[in-house]
C-alpha cells in the first residue's frame, strides 16, 4: 500500500514526499491539524491516550469516495478510528479534525482523486492484489508536512507507556 500511495504523492505533490526512511505515506489520520508544535505536556497527554488505545486490526478492501472526490479505503470496522479521534478531539478541543471542514469522522487511507484519467475502477484495478489486506495499526505517527521537509517528528506505540515513562 505504501508503493502505491507513495506514487500518488510523487504524482500530485511531489514537494510532500518525505526521504525520511521511518516516514509512512500510506495512512489513517488520528487528528489534523495538530498543534503547530507540541509541548511535553500535550506530548504526555498523547502517550496516556495511546497507552489506554489497543492496537487495532482491521481490513482494507473497500474503496469509497468522498462527494470532493478523493477516493479513499474504508477501514472495517472503522469505530476504533473514529472513537480513537472524538478521545483526541476531546483532549485537545482546539484542535477540530480538519480544522472544522467537515461534519463528521470518517476514517479512511487516501488513495487518490477522481478525475478525466482516474476513476474508482482504474485505482482498483491500480492496487492489484494489494487489496484486500487485514492490518494491525499499533502506533500514531506525529509527522511535519512542508514542501520539502516533510518527516517523522515522533512514533508512539498503542497499549504500551513508552520506555522512561513512569
Amino acid at each position: 500500500m505504501e508503493l502505491f500511495v507513495r506514487g500518488r504523492f510523487e504524482h500530485y505533490d511531489p514537494a510532500y514526499l518525505s526521504v525520511d526512511p521511518a516516514f509512512t505515506h500510506a495512512h489513517i489520520t488520528v487528528l489534523a491539524p495538530f498543534l503547530p508544535a507540541a509541548d511535553s505536556a500535550a506530548l504526555e497527554r498523547v502517550e496516556s491516550l495511546l497507552a489506554e488505545t489497543p492496537p487495532i486490526t482491521f481490513a482494507l478492501d473497500r474503496i469509497e469516495t468522498f462527494p470532493n472526490g478523493v477516493i479513499y479505503l474504508a477501514p472495517e470496522p472503522d469505530g476504533p478510528f473514529r472513537e480513537l479521534t472524538e478521545r483526541f478531539v476531546a483532549a485537545f478541543p482546539q484542535c477540530p479534525p480538519y480544522g472544522g471542514q467537515f461534519p463528521d469522522i470518517v476514517p479512511h487511507l487516501t488513495l487518490d482523486q477522481l478525475s478525466a484519467e482516474v476513476t474508482v475502477a482504474s485505482t482498483r484495478d491500480r492496487l492489484g492484489d494489494t487489496v484486500p489486506v487485514t492490518c494491525v495499526a499499533d502506533r500514531v505517527d506525529l509527522v511535519w508536512y512542508e514542501p520539502h521537509r516533510t518527516r517523522l517528528l515522533t512514533s508512539l506505540p498503542l497499549g504500551a507507556v513508552r520506555a522512561g515513562s513512569p
